[in-house]
């Protein structure tokens, strides 16, 4: 009787660590279709002559 309670245990944590498996590559699938892309221009920021942090780049003089 012991053999089958530990062969149904075995069998329970392959399926938890199946369907853990199955969610994590679920959610990074969401992560890479609802990313902004990451391209360099988006991630720049520039420092205007006062010392603050913009997103514009600043005008030559």
């Amino acid at each position: 009787m012991a053999k089958s309670q530990a062969t149904f245990m075995k069998k329970q944590l392959e399926k938890n660590r199946q369907k853990k498996k199955e969610d994590k590559e679920q959610r990074k699938l969401e992560r890479q279709q609802n990313s902004s892309g990451g391209d360099l221009e988006s991630m720049m920021a520039y420092v205007n002559e006062w010392g603050e942090i913009v997103s514009t780049p600043p005008e030559k003089k």
